[in-house]
């Protein structure tokens, strides 16, 4: 089966990958990458991280992926030493010349070629394989199924091809949108992006500037220009009939439990479908399904994989099932206390679950106490602090817990 890529945009998501099923994670560093929000791995991090990776067994990719002006290189090339050195399994880049740039100073980190290249036809994908020693192309996401594989068949064994399954799309090509430099003077291309795409709009008409006119295809507004989220869940089994390598989650910007909730789910749908079968994956579906509604999404399609996506006035805004409550500190088995480290508020009789790298487990909340003081309460609303609560299930470091959404929308978790 293809590996389960997963993203990691610091090191509380590193350990939620990790912890619930990633085979390889991919994060990046604090510059020369395409997520500039997000926190990153600087040079002291980036050690411990990749550190933590190998420690499971599990190799870590490091982005270097935006497109550098000639003042550029000298510090990608630096950082790519730095990557290196850390021992990163590869680097994701792409820039032809970065590429080549790298294949000659730091021969030793191996390369993936970003899907921010464009790769659509076996030529190009040869070509970068051929000129910068690349082992690994990640294919644009306006490739087909059936592209995917005509180019999987045509190319040698000595080079992968991995796609995007899962999480946000762009409106541009690939990613390479110009809509937020255009609008903001922050380009996407560098990292900056402001996402203008998932704004709300509405029409001014030229000889009424004081009036906006809404676009309404839904009482939140129109989203003219956010493409749906991409959500291949469903058709895992083709996606290794096509021979991809890797199959990559986006989400470098988002919460651990975000990464907990959508690596779990593939992770489970992946391990049902080789251990059991094809009629064990898809009784399960409908479940796996549910879990990715409760973190924060999008509406969903399956992108360009059965040709294009049929027209839509924008996928909205967020939603949420159920909202991120608490993260396990220390574990303990069935009926003994744990420590928990409160993310929401949530109640003593609150009807909640934990996740668990064996799917949700449903538990009430009978009683719990402050871990400083043994103080008993009712509730806590504070971020951080730390309760000290049992379970009627084992619960492990890392797990985390989720409660009803009580806003009914997404967004916070994100």
């Amino acid at each position: 089966m293809p590996e389960l890529l997963a993203p990691a945009g610091g090191m509380e998501q590193l350990a939620a990958a990790l912890r619930f099923g990633a085979d390889a994670v991919y994060g990046g560093m604090t510059r020369y990458g395409l997520r500039a929000g997000a926190a990153g791995f600087d040079a002291q991090a980036l050690p411990r991280a990749v550190g933590l990776a190998h420690d499971r067994g599990k190799p870590f990719y490091v982005t270097l992926n935006l497109l550098p002006f000639d003042r550029d290189m000298d510090g990608l090339l630096a950082a790519a030493r730095e990557a290196s050195a850390a021992g990163a399994d590869a680097a994701i880049v792409s820039d032809i010349g970065a590429a080549l740039l790298l294949q000659a100073q730091v021969p030793a980190l191996p390369l993936h070629i970003s899907t921010q290249a464009n790769v659509m036809n076996t030529r190009t994908a040869l070509h970068f394989h051929q000129t910068t020693g690349s082992v690994r192309i990640v294919v644009s996401r306006e490739m087909t199924l059936e592209d995917i594989r005509l180019m999987r068949q045509s190319l040698p064994q000595s080079v992968q091809l991995e796609a995007f399954v899962h999480g946000a799309m762009c409106v541009a090509h690939s990613g390479r949108c110009l809509l937020s430099a255009a609008l903001t003077g922050r380009s996407a291309n560098r990292g900056e992006c402001a996402q203008p795409c998932r704004w709300r709009y509405r029409v001014v008409e030229d000889t009424r500037p004081s009036e906006t006119l809404p676009v309404a295809a839904e009482e939140r507004g129109t989203h003219l220009f956010s493409a749906y989220d991409l959500c291949m869940l469903e058709h895992l089994p083709a996606l290794a009939d096509a021979g991809l390598a890797s199959l990559k989650i986006e989400g470098r910007m988002k919460t651990a439990y975000y990464v907990a909730t959508v690596v779990s789910a593939y992770r489970r749908a992946l391990d049902t479908f080789v251990c059991g079968g094809e009629a064990a994956y898809r009784a399960l579906l409908p479940m796996l399904i549910a879990e990715l509604a409760k973190a924060s999404h999008r509406k969903s399609n399956t992108g360009f994989y059965f040709g294009a996506p049929l027209p839509a006035a924008g996928a909205g805004g967020y939603e949420q099932a159920m909202e991120f409550v608490g993260r396990v500190e220390t574990g303990a088995a069935a009926g003994e206390t744990a420590v928990v480290d409160v993310k929401n508020r949530f109640f003593v009789g609150d009807a909640l679950e934990a996740l668990t790298p064996e799917g949700g487990k449903p538990f009430t909340v009978t009683a719990m106490r402050l871990a400083d003081t043994g103080e008993h309460v009712d509730t806590v609303s504070v971020a951080g602090t730390r309760l000290v609560m049992a379970f009627p299930f084992a619960v492990g470091a890392g797990d985390l817990l989720r409660g009803p959404n009580r806003n009914h929308r997404g967004g916070a978790d994100d």
